[in-house]
């Protein structure tokens, strides 16, 4: 999302603090949310009003400018000798993690389409890859092997073997200090596990079925996990109990995300629909219909005011979360969409499909933009870079292809 970084010293030592403008949009009074700002941050002195207006008027500037992106194919990178699982950047953008059938994750250049390192020791397919964004300087991997690693991004270096589940690994994140790993598993458990020290720190224990998401909030007190058992629940940090299960589909649950400001949790079902939840009392406040086959994958836009869900029945559908009505129905694949992202303005949408393609969608008029063609295989997975000027598309075919926006650089070929 938006926001601001302050720098400021303390004794001896330059800290900094974060603030999120999840409210800022293109309509927002700047100097009334200066004022808001200040009456809440301290750091904000009348000295630096001006400062902090201008910054803020950079930011809506940027907003409201038109979204121009075009795609054009930069690099074929064929990452594996077996199917590639799972890709992900880091936040620049500069870096990005394949994971792969052939039991290896590899680091890779973006720019330069260059392998940096490989990640050996998973003794069976490496299913899921996750960076410690923003600092990017650790990867998390899981594994059929039971285990998840912790690994050093600059030099490939493993730090911490996470040995406890007793079944695949198929899902892994960081909390946002990048404290903690969390990992869920098909034994039904999810485990969360301490950074420095590799040990366990709690078992989450309450799922009938296999765990396939998992997610710390951004305050890092709680956990959400989406459970085969058809459920979603919700788990104390520290002391990794349960605090409440939201039931109510009738399905396998495929994904259960959090909003950024960590007040509602999203989730799609092979029921052929989603639901909104209060993420603080557990109560469901929507149910959103409109698919005709099972939903595989949802997502919130960086403010959490809209929803994204893609489903089997090759359509995408993006609805508003104040009135949960339907603002597009996306139109255009010709098999199941595995895999949709918001582009980080919120006004674009990329798709990733089983015809092989991945189509970029504009929000406010329903069209598709761009059909993205050169996959020999099955597209699974779809992932735009911060600035929101580089795509990475991840396929059965063992490649990673790059696009990148036709005026952000000079194009290049396959590696």
């Amino acid at each position: 999302p938006p926001g601001i970084i302050l720098e400021y010293e303390q004794g001896s030592q330059t800290r900094t603090r974060t603030i999120d403008l999840l409210d800022l949009t293109e309509r927002s009074n700047i100097y009334e949310l200066v004022a808001q700002l200040q009456a809440n941050e301290p750091l904000i002195t009348p000295s630096k009003t001006d400062q902090v207006a201008k910054l803020l008027l950079k930011l809506q500037s940027k907003l409201s400018s038109p979204d121009k992106h075009h795609y054009n194919h930069y690099k074929t990178i064929r990452t594996h000798v077996l199917p590639v699982t799972n890709v992900s950047f880091n936040k620049s953008g500069s870096k990005f993690v394949s994971g792969s059938y052939d039991r290896t994750c590899k680091i890779w250049d973006t720019h330069k389409g260059q392998e940096l390192h490989v990640l050996d020791g998973h003794k069976n397919v490496v299913y899921a890859v996750a960076f410690n964004n923003p600092f990017a300087d650790k990867i998390v991997t899981g594994s059929f092997d039971r285990t998840a690693k912790l690994w050093s991004t600059e030099t490939g270096k493993c730090y911490h073997t996470f040995k406890g589940h007793t079944a695949e690994i198929v899902c892994v994140t960081f909390n946002s200090s990048s404290t903690l790993v969390a990992t869920g598993s098909m034994d039904t458990m999810g485990k969360i596990w301490d950074v420095e020290t590799g040990v366990e720190m709690a078992s989450l224990q309450g799922h009938n079925a296999e765990i396939i998401s998992i997610q710390f909030n951004s305050l890092g007190d709680k956990i959400v996990t989406g459970s085969f058992d058809n459920t979603v629940a919700i788990w104390d940090v520290e002391t990794g109990h349960k605090i409440s299960s939201l039931i109510g589909h009738r399905g396998e649950i495929s994904n259960a995300v959090i909003s950024y400001d960590d007040t509602l949790i999203g989730t799609g079902s092979m029921d052929k629909s989603c639901k909104v939840w209060d993420c603080r009392s557990g109560q469901c406040l929507e149910t959103l219909y409109g698919h005709t086959d099972e939903v595989l994958d949802i997502s919130f836009d960086h403010r959490g005011k809209q929803l994204l869900s893609v489903s089997a029945d090759a359509t995408a559908r993006v609805f508003d979360v104040g009135s949960y009505k339907c603002l597009a129905t996306f139109v255009g694949h010709e098999r199941e969409i595995s895999k949709g992202t918001f582009n980080p303005s919120g006004k674009r949408v990329a798709t990733a499909s089983s015809d092989k393609t991945v189509r970029i969608w504009d929000i406010n008029s329903g069209k598709c933009l761009q059909t993205l063609e050169g996959h020999s295989d099955e597209v699974f997975s779809c992932q735009f870079n911060y600035s929101g000027d580089m795509l990475i598309s991840g396929s059965k075919d063992n490649t990673c292809r790059l696009w990148k926006d036709a005026n952000s650089g000079k194009l290049a070929g396959a590696l």
